[in-house]
C-alpha cells in the first residue's frame, strides 16, 4: 500500500516537473511579444537659431491726418474707405460759392486800384512838367507824388487780398499730400467742417514701421553688456521676421533701424523700431503681430518637446540604458524655445539615447523597449 502511494506521488511530481517548465516557456513568449518597438534619438550637439517674439503694432511709413484748412460745407467726397490714392489726387471738395465770390471781388478791387494808380501816375507826370516850368510849387507836385504812392499801396493791398482769396479757394479742394490708403471717412456730403475736423487718415504703406519694446536684459545682450554702442548694435542687428495675428509669417524680412537710448522706468523697456517692406500692400496701419528676433545658440543639445513629459513643473525624458531598459531622467531646459524643441542645459550628455515615440502614452519607467530599426542606440541596448 505504501509502495503504491509513493509511486503515485512520484508520477505527480514528474508530471509537475514537466508542466512547470512548459508554463514558464509560455510566459516568456508573451513577455517577448509585449516589448514595444519605439523610435529613439542619439543626443548630439548642434547649432540652433531660436526666435524671441515681441508684440508690435504696425504703422504706415507716413500716416497723415487730413484736415480742412477752411470752414465750410462738404459738397463732394471723391474717395471711399480703404481706397488707394496717388499724391495730389482730390479727396474732398468744400463749398466754393463764397470763396469764388471772394476771388471775383478781389479781382474787381485790383481793377479799381490799378485805375487809381494810372490816374495818380498821370497827375504826377503832369505836375512834374508844371513844376519844371515853375507853374506850380514843389509842395503841389509832392502832393501828387504822395497820391501816386497811396494808389500803388492800395493796388498792392488788393493784390494781396486776391492771393488770399485764391488760396482759400484752393483749400476748398482737399488733395492727398502723399500716396497711400484712405482710412475711415466719418463725414458725408453736407457736413459742416472746420480746421479742427479730422476728415480721414491717409497712410503711406510703402514701408511699415513696427514698434515694440525690449526689456533691459535683452538690451544688454544686444550691446554686449554695454561694450558696444547702440548705433553699432543696431548696425549688427540680424534681419527680423513678422508673425501676423493669424500665426503666419510675413514673407518679407525687416530690419531694426532704431533703439531708444532711454529706458522707460515704469516698464523697464526701451522702444525699438523695425521697418518691413510692403510691396504688395498686404500690411495696413493698425495691424498687430510679433516681431521675431533670431538668437543663434552654438554647441547646444536640442531635443524634441514630444520626447519629454512633465511632473510637478519638472521636465523628464526617457533614457535608454543597458538591455534596452528605459529610465526617466530629469532635465533642465532653457526658457527660450521655438515651440517644437527644447534646449537642454542639464541632465543629458552627448551620446545618450532617448525615446522620442510614445512618451507619456505607452512608456513607463523601467520598461524594456526595442529601439526602432534604423534608429541610433547604444551597443548594449542593441
Amino acid at each position: 500500500m505504501k509502495t503504491k502511494q509513493i509511486n503515485v506521488l512520484a508520477v505527480m511530481l514528474a508530471t509537475g516537473g514537466i508542466l512547470l517548465p512548459s508554463c514558464k516557456g509560455n510566459s516568456g513568449q508573451q513577455q517577448g511579444a509585449m516589448v514595444p518597438e519605439l523610435a529613439v534619438l542619439t543626443v548630439s550637439e548642434s547649432d540652433a537659431s531660436l526666435d524671441s517674439g515681441f508684440p508690435t503694432t504696425l504703422e504706415g511709413e507716413n500716416d497723415v491726418e487730413i484736415r480742412p484748412q477752411i470752414t465750410g460745407f462738404l459738397t463732394k467726397v471723391h474717395v471711399e474707405d480703404g481706397q488707394y490714392v496717388n499724391k495730389g489726387q482730390v479727396l474732398f471738395t468744400i463749398d466754393q460759392v463764397q470763396l469764388q465770390a471772394a476771388v471775383d471781388q478781389a479781382n474787381a478791387a485790383i481793377a479799381v486800384a490799378q485805375a487809381n494808380v494810372n490816374t495818380a501816375q498821370t497827375n504826377a507826370n503832369n505836375n512834374k512838367i508844371l513844376l519844371d516850368k515853375n507853374i506850380i510849387s514843389a509842395s503841389a507836385y509832392q502832393t501828387s507824388v504822395d497820391a501816386l504812392n497811396a494808389a500803388k499801396a492800395q493796388l498792392q493791398q488788393a493784390q494781396a487780398a486776391l492771393t488770399s482769396a485764391k488760396k482759400n479757394l484752393s483749400y476748398s479742394t482737399v488733395v492727398a499730400p502723399v500716396a497711400g490708403y484712405v482710412g475711415t471717412i466719418p463725414y458725408k456730403e453736407g457736413t459742416l467742417v472746420s480746421p479742427q475736423t479730422l476728415l480721414t487718415m491717409l497712410s503711406d504703406n510703402t514701408n511699415m514701421d513696427a514698434y515694440f519694446s525690449i526689456n533691459e536684459k535683452v538690451l544688454l545682450s544686444f550691446t554686449d553688456n554695454g561694450k558696444r554702442s547702440l548705433k553699432d548694435a543696431v548696425a549688427a542687428f540680424p534681419e527680423v521676421q513678422l508673425q501676423l495675428a493669424d500665426g503666419s509669417i510675413y514673407p518679407y524680412k525687416g530690419k531694426v533701424i532704431a533703439i531708444s537710448g532711454v529706458i522707460d522706468s515704469s516698464t523697464g523697456s526701451a522702444q525699438t523700431k523695425a521697418v518691413f517692406p510692403n510691396p504688395d500692400g498686404m500690411l495696413r496701419s493698425g495691424n498687430t503681430g510679433q516681431v521675431l528676433i533670431p538668437n543663434v545658440h552654438n554647441n547646444i543639445i536640442s531635443i524634441p518637446q514630444s520626447a519629454t513629459f512633465e511632473i510637478q513643473d519638472m521636465k523628464f525624458c526617457y533614457v535608454v540604458g543597458d538591455s534596452a531598459k528605459i529610465h526617466s531622467t530629469p532635465i533642465t531646459v532653457a526658457a527660450q524655445n521655438d515651440g517644437q524643441n527644447y534646449i537642454v542645459t542639464d541632465g543629458l550628455k552627448v551620446g545618450d539615447v532617448i525615446v522620442t515615440e510614445g512618451v507619456g502614452v505607452s512608456t513607463s519607467d523601467g520598461m524594456v523597449i526595442k529601439p526602432k530599426t534604423g534608429a541610433a542606440a547604444p551597443a548594449q541596448a542593441q
